[in-house]
C-alpha cells in the first residue's frame, strides 16, 4: 500500500500520536489495532450502548485507531487528557449566544464529497465554533452524522476559509466581524484563527465511517492513483458485463449471443463493434385485470416524445383502459444464488440502454445479446464477498419488501453491479478506499429512478431521498463509471491536512466522557420520526459489515415500538451525558429540523431535564439566511437554532446552599441575563429579544427550580414586581444595569422600538395578549373585543377550550367602576393621550367619566389577590378532571391542568400527574412544554422510586 494516507510532513518519517512516536503511520495503526482487538474480547466493552452488530474482523478492518473505531472508542479519554484543558473556575468565560445571519449553501465541493441523508454545511458550523471557542478547545458532536463538526473545527485554523466567511483576520490571527458601533460600521474582534479538536460520535457505523473519511487527511494525487489502480483491476475482471453491441447485423447479433452463452468471460469485440453501457432503464411489468396479459409499464404508460407518464393507458393485448392502480405487478420465482433458495420478486425487464462508443452517446432498445448478457449476470454469484443481510422491519423497508420482494441487501442491486462492486470492495485494503464503495452504494441500487423530459429520457434522475422506495422505472447506472466520478471528487479534500478529530461508533446514551472536559457542543440530532436512519443506512452498512444496533436509536418509530415519550427519554439520557461532559458556563447549539411542535417540546424538555438552560431560540430562514425570534411552539415552521448553556458552577453551588429561597430566584435571573443577547439588529432595525421578556424569564426560572425538585418561592406577580425593582426594563425587555447602556445606544439610532410578536394559542397566551394590550391603554370591553376576537384564529390549540373574554377580564384584570379616584394606570394613559384631561385631579368628574368601565392591569398587590383567587378556581376545575371516569378528556383548560400539575408536583404526588396525563390526548400533552416537563420528571421520579 502506498503513502496516500500519510500527512505530507510525515510521509517518509516517524509520526506522533497522543504523545507516542511511531516509525510510520502504519506502525501506529498496527499498534492501536492490537489494543482494540484485545478490548473487543472484553464482554463488558461489547455491552456499551449502541455497540454495532458486526464481527470483530469487520470492526477491525474498518477501524483506524486511535482516531476512529467502528465501535465505542476506548481511546477518547487519552485524547482528552492529551489535548484538553482542565476546567478552571477562576478563568472568566462569557459569550452571548450566536444569532447572526447564516447563509451557507450545499454546493461546496467538500460538502458533496460523500452523500448522507442530512447535513449541516461545515462552513455554517465554523461560525458557531469561532463564536464559542478558542484555538485548541475541544468541541463535541454526539450526533455527528457525516462529521461536518469535525471538518469545521479543523478549518477554523485556515485563515483563507475563515476570511471567506466574511470575517477579517489580522496578522496575529485575531478574527473580527463587521458590526454597527456608535452608528458606524466597525470591525469587532471576537475570536482567533486556529484549529479546534473534535470528539465525534454516532450510533450508525456508516455515519462514523463517513465522518472518518471526511476528517482524515490524505494526499489526493496518491489517493486517485491507488483508487484508479483498484478500479482498473476490478474493471479488467468484470468490465465485460457492461458491454453492448453497437449497430450489429443479424449475423453478428447471433454470434454475440453465442459468445455470451458459451464463454465465462465473453468478449463481444471479437464479433462486432461494442459500446460501454452508461445506464439501463428497467421497467415494472404488470398484469391486465381484464385479459391477464403482460403490461410493460415503459411500453404502455410512458409518452416518450412528450416526456411524461400517462395516468391512463391501454392494454397492449385487449385495449382495456388501465391505470397503474388498477393493475397488479407480475411476480416470478427465482433461485437466489446467495441465499441458496427460491425467492419471489416482482418482474422488472430492461427496456432501454444508453451507451457510448468513444465519446459519442447512443440509445437503443435491448437486443438479444443484451438480454442474454443480463440473464447471465443475474444468475451469477460473485466470487468475492457481498452483503446478504436481511432488511430490518421498518417504515422504509415495507415498500421494497411488499412491492418488489427485495428482502435482503443484495436484492437492491442488479447482478452485474453487485458482482462488480463486490470485486472492487475486496481490493480496497485501507478503510479510506472503502469510502468509494459507500459513495456509490446508494446510487447504483434499484432505488434510482428516471426523470421524464421530452427528448432527454433518463438524462437525470435519482432516488427518493429519505426512503428505500423502488420506482416502476429504474435507472441502473454503470458501477464503474460512478466509481470513476467519485474518485475525481477526492480533490475536494485538499484543505483537510490534519487529523484533529477522534471518532466513536456508539449511542449518545452510552457515551460517558470525563466531567467538565468539553469546551463546546454542536449537535444536529434525529428529530422524532423525521428519518429512520438505521433502516436507510442498512444498504451502506451492509457493505461495511457492521449494522446499527437500533435498540438505542433515538427516534419515534412504530416498527421499533418507540413512542414520542421513548424518543424524549432517550434524548434526555443522551443530553445528560453531553451536559456532564461540558464545562460549566459553556454552550451547546442544537440545529432543529422538524415542524412538529410536539417534537420541538420533546427536545426542549430533554434539554431542561439534562440541566441546560435555553438562552436563545431562532428560526433559520434558509432562503435568506436570517434568524427570527420564536416565542411559541406553535410557530415552528422553519429550521430552528437553539442556544443553551450549562450554568456555571457558582450558581449551582450557591443554589445547593441556599435552596429555594427568594434570593435563589434573583441569583438565577442575574446569571441567566448575562447569557442572553444584549442587542439584535437586522437590516438596521432593532429586534425584540424574546428571552428577555419577563414571562419567558419566569418560565426559565420555574424550569430551573423544577429540575432541582424545589418549590418556586413566589407567584408570577411577585416575580414581575421583583424584576422591576431589581433590574432595568426597556421596550418590554429586562436587562442588567451594566447591559442596558449598550442597548440604549442602539435604541437611540433607530426610529421604531422593537416589539414582541404575540401568538394567541391558548388561555395563557390570551391573558398575556390582554395584559400587553391593556398596558398600552386601559380599555372598555367594547374596545378590547374586536382586536381580541381577531387573535383567536387558526392557531388555537385543538383540545383547549376557548375562554370568554368577559371571564378572562374578570379573573385577571380590574375594571374601574367609577367610584373613588381614577387608578393611576388609567390616569396616566388618559392624561397622556387626551389634551383636555391633562392636569386634572384623579377624582375630577371629567376624568372619572372617561375612565369608567375601563379594564386595566392591576398593581402587584391586587394582582396577587387575583392570582390566588384564580389559582383556587383552576385547582377546583382540576379536581373535576381527576374525578373524570371516561377514557380521554375531549376539551379542557390547559391552565387548570398546569395548575394541577404544579400543585401535585409541589406535594410530590407524582402519580396524580401520571394518572391525569393518561386522560389527556397525546398531542395536547406533547405540545405543551409545561405539562410535558412535569409529566416527564414525574415519570422519572416514579421509576427511580423517589
Amino acid at each position: 500500500m502506498s503513502d496516500l494516507f500519510q500527512n505530507h510532513a510525515a510521509k517518509s518519517g516517524p509520526v506522533e500520536c497522543l504523545g507516542q512516536t511511531f516509525p510510520s503511520d502504519e506502525a501506529r495503526r498496527e499498534h492501536y489495532l492490537k489494543l482494540l482487538a484485545e478490548k473487543l474480547k472484553d464482554p463488558a466493552f461489547r455491552k456499551i450502548g449502541g455497540f454495532p452488530q458486526g464481527t470483530d474482523e469487520a470492526i477491525l478492518a474498518l477501524s483506524d485507531p486511535p482516531y476512529y473505531t467502528a465501535c465505542p472508542n476506548p481511546f477518547i479519554e487519552d485524547f482528552i487528557q492529551y489535548y484538553g484543558k482542565s476546567y478552571d473556575s477562576s478563568v472568566q468565560y462569557l459569550k452571548e449566544p450566536f444569532f447572526a445571519d447564516v447563509s451557507e449553501g450545499k454546493y461546496d465541493p467538500l460538502y458533496k464529497l460523500h452523500p448522507y441523508h442530512t447535513k449541516v454545511p461545515h462552513r455554517a458550523i465554523m461560525r458557531y465554533i469561532l463564536q464559542y471557542t478558542e484555538p485548541g478547545d475541544i468541541v463535541q458532536d454526539a450526533f455527528a452524522g457525516s462529521g461536518a463538526t469535525g471538518i469545521a473545527a479543523q478549518l477554523c485554523g485556515n485563515k483563507a476559509i475563515v476570511e471567506s466567511l466574511g470575517y477579517k483576520v489580522d496578522s496575529n490571527g485575531v478574527v473580527s466581524r463587521e458590526e454597527i458601533v456608535d452608528g458606524k460600521e466597525s470591525w469587532v474582534p471576537f475570536s482567533k484563527v486556529g484549529a479546534r479538536k473534535a470528539i465525534l460520535s454516532d450510533l450508525s457505523p456508516v455515519a462514523g465511517f463517513i465522518s472518518y473519511v471526511y476528517n482524515t487527511p490524505s494526499d489526493p494525487i496518491s489517493f486517485q492513483r491507488d483508487a484508479q489502480k483498484v478500479l482498473r483491476a476490478a474493471e479488467e475482471k468484470y468490465g465485460w458485463m457492461f458491454q453492448t453491441a453497437h449497430s450489429p447485423t443479424n449475423d453478428q447479433l447471433q454470434l454475440a449471443v453465442e459468445e455470451i452463452n458459451s464463454k465465462d468471460v465473453p468478449d463481444l469485440g471479437k464479433v462486432c463493434a461494442v459500446g460501454r453501457v452508461n445506464y439501463t432503464v428497467w421497467s415494472d411489468v404488470f398484469t391486465c385485470p381484464e385479459c391477464a396479459g403482460d403490461v410493460v409499464f415503459w411500453n404502455t404508460a410512458v409518452d416518450i416524445e412528450g416526456g411524461k407518464v400517462n395516468d391512463q393507458f391501454s392494454c397492449p393485448s385487449c385495449a382495456a383502459s388501465l391505470t397503474k392502480r388498477s393493475m397488479e405487478r407480475k411476480w416470478q420465482k427465482l433461485m437466489d444464488p446467495y441465499l441458496g433458495h427460491i425467492v419471489e420478486q416482482a418482474v422488472q425487464v430492461p427496456v432501454m440502454i444508453n451507451y457510448k462508443v468513444g465519446k459519442k452517446r447512443f440509445q437503443k432498445i435491448p437486443d438479444q445479446a443484451d438480454i442474454a448478457l443480463i440473464l447471465k449476470t443475474e444468475s451469477l454469484r460473485a466470487t468475492e464477498w457481498c452483503p446478504t443481510f436481511q432488511l430490518p422491519t421498518g417504515f422504509n423497508t415495507r415498500q421494497p419488501i411488499e412491492s418488489h420482494g427485495l428482502t435482503h441487501i443484495h436484492h437492491f442491486y442488479t447482478g452485474r453491479n453487485r458482482i462488480a462492486l463486490a470485486a472492487f470492495n475486496a481490493l480496497c485494503e485501507h478503510p479510506l478506499l472503502k469510502s468509494l464503495v459507500t459513495t456509490v452504494a446508494f446510487r447504483i441500487t434499484k432505488r434510482y429512478g428516471l426523470t421524464y423530459q421530452a427528448g432527454t429520457w433518463g438524462a437525470g434522475g435519482g432516488p427518493t431521498n429519505g426512503t428505500l422506495y423502488i420506482p416502476s422505472l429504474v435507472k441502473e447506472l454503470n458501477m464503474f463509471e460512478m466509481l470513476d466520478n467519485a474518485i475525481s471528487k477526492s480533490e475536494s479534500k485538499t484543505d483537510i491536512n490534519e487529523l484533529n478529530a477522534i471518532l466513536s461508533t456508539q449511542s449518545t446514551q452510552g457515551l460517558k466522557l470525563p466531567h467538565n472536559s468539553i469546551d463546546y457542543a454542536f449537535i444536529d440530532p434525529p428529530f422524532g420520526a423525521n428519518i429512520m436512519y438505521s433502516e436507510l443506512n442498512a444498504l451502506w452498512e451492509g457493505w461495511l459489515g457492521a449494522l446499527t444496533d437500533a435498540k438505542d436509536e433515538a427516534i419515534e418509530s412504530k416498527a421499533q415500538s418507540k413512542s414520542l415519550n421513548d424518543y424524549r427519554k432517550m434524548m434526555a439520557d443522551g443530553l445528560k451525558n453531553v451536559y456532564e461532559a461540558l464545562k460549566p458556563g459553556r454552550w451547546v447549539t442544537i440545529e432543529f429540523s422538524n415542524t412538529q411542535a410536539s417534537v420541538w417540546n420533546a427536545i426542549q424538555t430533554s434539554l431542561q431535564e439534562a440541566g441546560f438552560v435555553v438562552a436563545n431560540v431562532a428560526a433559520l430562514d434558509k432562503q435568506k439566511g436570517s434568524f427570527k425570534a420564536i416565542t411559541t411552539t406553535t410557530a415552528v415552521k422553519q429550521d430552528l437554532v437553539i442556544s443553551a448553556y450549562k450554568p456555571n458552577g457558582g450558581l449551582e453551588d450557591r443554589f445547593s446552599k441556599s435552596g429555594g429561597t427568594e434570593e435563589s430566584v434573583w441569583d438565577f435571573v442575574r446569571t441567566h441575563l448575562r447569557y442572553l443577547p444584549r442587542v439584535k439588529v437586522k437590516d438596521g432595525e432593532l429586534e425584540f429579544i424574546a428571552e428577555r421578556d419577563p414571562r419567558i424569564i419566569f418560565d426559565r426560572m420555574v424550569a430551573w427550580f423544577v429540575l432541582h425538585n424545589t418549590p418556586v418561592p413566589m407567584s408570577t406577580h411577585e416575580f414581575q414586581s421583583g424584576l422591576t425593582q431589581r433590574f432595568v426594563e426597556r421596550d418590554g425587555m429586562v436587562f442588567l444595569p451594566d447591559q442596558v447602556t449598550e442597548y440604549d445606544k442602539k435604541r437611540m439610532q433607530v426610529a421604531i422600538a422593537p416589539q414582541m410578536e404575540m401568538f394567541v394559542s391558548d388561555e395563557r397566551s390570551a391573558i398575556d395578549w390582554l395584559s400587553d394590550f391593556l398596558k398600552r391603554g386601559p380599555s372598555t370591553y367594547q374596545e378590547i373585543h374586536t382586536d381580541f376576537i381577531s387573535q383567536l384564529g387558526a392557531g388555537w390549540k385543538k383540545h383547549e377550550s376557548k375562554p370568554e373574554l368577559a371571564a378572562l377580564l374578570e379573573d385577571n384584570f380590574i375594571q374601574y367602576d367609577g367610584t373613588g379616584e381614577v387608578p393611576s394606570q388609567i390616569h396616566s394613559y388618559l392624561s397622556t393621550n387626551h389634551k383636555d384631561l391633562r392636569g386634572l385631579e384623579k377624582n375630577s368628574p371629567a376624568l372619572v367619566a372617561k375612565a369608567k368601565d375601563r379594564w386595566y392591569v392591576p398593581d402587584p398587590n391586587k394582582a396577587q389577590d387575583l392570582e390566588k383567587k384564580r389559582e383556587k378556581a383552576l385547582l377546583k376545575e382540576f379536581d373535576h378532571y381527576r374525578a373524570f371516569t371516561g377514557r380521554r378528556l375531549k376539551e379542557f383548560r390547559l391552565e387548570a391542568l398546569r395548575a394541577g400539575f404544579r400543585a401535585a408536583w409541589g406535594n410530590k404526588d407524582y402519580q396524580t400527574i401520571i394518572d391525569i396525563a393518561k386522560k389527556v390526548p397525546d398531542e395536547a400533552l406533547q405540545e405543551d412544554e409545561k405539562l410535558l416537563t412535569l409529566y416527564d420528571l414525574a415519570l422519572t421520579r416514579t421509576e427511580d422510586g423517589i
